[in-house]
């Protein structure tokens, strides 16, 4: 499984057209108006919709890109609480993140533990259907998300790693997330969680999650250090 958005912008394929070799004059002019005026109305009917700002997914990508922020204040316990999964007692280094932009939210939480500590944490939390391995790593996955933490994205890994989407709250995973649209709907309650063998002793553990915009309130971000 990758996070590489399924919804992608098609390219706009150019269609030309050959010459025929006895057109008259006045039909090759009278078909050529007729393409401006046809063209001067989809020009006048885009701009009646809604202009520039509606041209495509591109646009609307560029415009949620922009708007993205990091919120503040946001804790492990938070995160992990939002996802419905638990952080072991024995984790070390959690970190978590959350995402906020003007068509959905990103959530991410990640940690580490021992070998036998991480196969007991994904045996409590199978996958709906069954782990999976990457027969090669995305080598042009951007940094994005994990760089937030200074690590690199889980996609990137081919050896000693295992994902899988995992649904918080069902003992054995029956409902596979919406992968249809730019991303899986938080309403399927699953998480992408991925295990990578890091080191031959330790396991780090990633977890990604996606939500509607404004699905709740935000923690307070704590007060400033006073100064004083």
């Amino acid at each position: 499984m990758s996070d590489v958005d399924p919804c992608r912008v098609p390219e706009e394929v150019a269609s030309g057209t050959e010459g025929g070799g006895g057109r008259r004059p006045w039909l090759v002019a009278g078909v050529a108006a007729g393409v401006l005026v046809l063209s001067g109305a989809v020009a006048a009917s885009g701009w009646l919709l809604g202009g520039p700002d509606d041209a495509g997914s591109g646009d609307r990508l560029e415009k949620a890109a922009a708007d993205a922020r990091w919120a503040e204040g946001i804790t492990p316990e938070w995160m992990s609480e939002r996802m419905g999964l638990g952080i072991p007692a024995t984790a070390r280094s959690p970190q978590a993140a959350y995402e906020v932009t003007s068509r959905f939210d990103t959530g991410l939480l990640t940690f580490t533990l021992t070998r036998s500590e991480a196969e007991a944490y994904l045996e409590e939390h199978p996958p709906e259907g069954m782990w999976l391995e990457p027969t090669s790593a995305q080598a042009g996955v951007a940094p994005h998300h994990f760089a937030h933490f200074g690590l690199p994205e889980p996609e990137t890994f081919e050896d000693g790693m295992r994902y899988g989407h995992v649904c918080p709250g069902s003992a054995e995973a029956t409902k596979a997330p919406d992968v249809s649209g730019v991303y899986n709907s938080s309403s399927e309650l699953c998480v992408s969680l991925y295990a990578h063998e890091y080191t031959p002793k330790r396991t780090r553990i990633y977890l990604r999650d996606h939500f509607d915009p404004g699905i709740g309130p935000l923690p307070t971000p704590p007060p400033p250090a006073s100064t004083g």
